[in-house]
Parts: structure tokens; C-alpha cells; sequence
């Protein structure tokens, strides 16, 4: 014969209500663990590209996500002008200047 308590989780008394508030928890303990280690470093290296890209200026070394080197001669509000070699000019979309190599003085 199976008895109440047994049905409702096998401990007498206890129901699953203990068992809900652990989960809860251990789901926040694992949303704060995901917080610190994947979502807020994200946010910050997001933080920093941006402030990097503002700061792009006429004649600064650049590379590229490509890996193209190159020198800032023109920069719009979302397309950047680079100079790889003599009179040679290539455009890229601002989002894929990767970091600043030399800055211009």
C-alpha cells in the first residue's frame, strides 16, 4: 500500500517543498557563477572596444579581424579608409578594426 507522504516525495511530513527551495537556489547560485564568469568580462571587453573605436584618429596603425595592417585615412560614423601599402586603399566596416597598433601623435 502506498501512503501519502511516500507520494508526495518519500519523506514523512515533508512534502517537496524543500526540495523546490533548493533548486531555486542552485538555480541562483548558477546564474551569479555565469555572471562573473562569462557575462560581466564580456561586458567590459565590449566596454573597451568601443572606447577604443572612438578614439581612432587620422594616421593610427590599425589591424583588422581580417589581420590586415593598416593606417587610418578617413573614418566615417561605420566605414574606416585604410592605407596597406602606397596609394593602396581598402575600406572596412568599423566593427572589424580589432586593435590600435601604433597610435598616430
Amino acid at each position: 500500500m502506498v501512503t501519502a507522504a511516500y507520494a508526495m516525495g518519500g519523506i514523512p511530513g515533508g512534502g517537496a517543498g524543500g526540495e523546490t527551495w533548493q533548486f531555486l537556489i542552485m538555480l541562483a547560485v548558477l546564474f551569479g557563477i555565469f555572471y562573473f564568469l562569462l557575462i560581466r568580462p564580456q561586458q567590459k571587453q565590449q566596454k573597451e572596444h568601443k572606447a577604443m573605436l572612438e578614439g581612432l584618429a587620422h594616421g593610427d596603425e590599425v589591424i583588422t579581424s581580417g589581420g590586415v595592417f593598416g593606417k587610418v585615412v578617413a573614418i566615417t560614423e561605420t566605414v574606416v579608409t585604410l592605407e596597406i601599402y602606397e596609394k593602396v586603399r581598402i575600406r572596412v566596416g568599423k566593427n572589424h578594426i580589432t586593435a590600435v597598433v601604433n597610435k598616430s601623435a
